[in-house]
């Protein structure tokens, strides 16, 4: 009986020993296999680590790591300004926050256009690029596009006003700057804008001599602003109007002078006097 007892024994233990090593070399296998697939997975498609935003961003709002989180993107497909590392994006050596420039949804891409530099603030400073200056313009509901206006618009700018050497042509309208960035509508430098807003002033984004230019023109007469489309790269030409050419009619022109008749004279003396007696011109 024990030698029967012993023999099964001996034979349940290499079962489940070789159950064991079965299950082992099966879980190898699939193992194995899931590294293959996954290695070849990237093979095909190379990914790099991007930073997006873990929740909807709104303008003005502090940049924490609690709102960021690292995804997978492909590397061909990367856009540019984008952080790929976490010390890139909130550097150690410094303690102040970045500030959200742009709203931003859920999973979409953190840009460096998009966020302030650590410890600088979201207003208009932020917004100039290099060389350019802020310049105020004056708005009403009618040069100011109904209120359609917002910031990162772009915006032709018109001059009306009269010229003393305009030759009795009237008022002239004339687009002298095309194109103009609008970076705040009022006190508000923020895109996410969702209804129209009638405003009292825009601000836009020029260079110096544009700077001069329009501070000219809004002292000598009256600017209107119109509304360039987004996808509109077509540059605009030299525009001007001014009331006979809106009526259709031409310019004036001056009468002719009538000749001047000639007068021949011959001076006499008659006595004390001198006298002029007209004679027929000869040449």
């Amino acid at each position: 009986m024990r030698a029967v007892f012993g023999l099964v024994l001996i034979v349940g233990v290499a079962l489940a020993g070789g159950a064991v090593m079965m299950a082992k070399n099966y879980i190898t296998a699939y193992q194995n296999e899931l590294a293959r697939e996954r290695s070849q997975r990237q093979a095909v498609v190379p990914t790099v680590e991007v930073f997006v935003a873990d929740r909807a961003l709104r303008y003005g709002e502090s940049l924490t790591r609690e709102s960021v989180r690292a995804v997978s993107w492909p590397q061909n497909a990367v856009p540019g300004g984008t952080f790929t590392s976490i010390d890139a994006l909130f550097p150690p050596e410094e303690s102040d926050v970045r500030v959200v420039l742009r709203a931003m949804e859920k999973d979409e891409a953190i840009m460096k256009v998009k966020v302030t530099e650590p410890g600088q603030d979201a207003g208009l400073t932020s917004q100039l690029e290099r060389g350019m200056r802020a310049f105020a313009i004056k708005v009403d509901v009618a040069t100011g596009v109904s209120g359609f206006l917002r910031p990162g618009d772009r915006v032709d700018v018109y001059w009306t006003g009269s010229l003393r050497s305009a030759g009795g042509r009237g008022e002239i309208t004339r687009l002298i700057q095309t194109a103009v960035k609008l970076i705040a509508v009022d006190q508000t430098a923020s895109e996410d804008i969702n209804s129209a807003t009638i405003a009292r002033t825009v601000t836009v984004s020029v260079s110096p001599e544009q700077v001069a230019a329009l501070a000219q023109a809004q002292t000598t007469g009256r600017l209107s602003l119109s509304l360039v489309g987004a996808d509109d790269d077509t540059i605009a030409s030299v525009i001007e109007v001014d009331q006979r050419s809106l009526l259709g009619l031409g310019e004036i022109e001056a009468a002719p002078e009538a000749p001047k008749e000639r007068v021949c004279t011959i001076r006499q003396r008659r006595g004390a006097e001198v006298v002029n007696i007209p004679i027929p011109c000869t040449n």
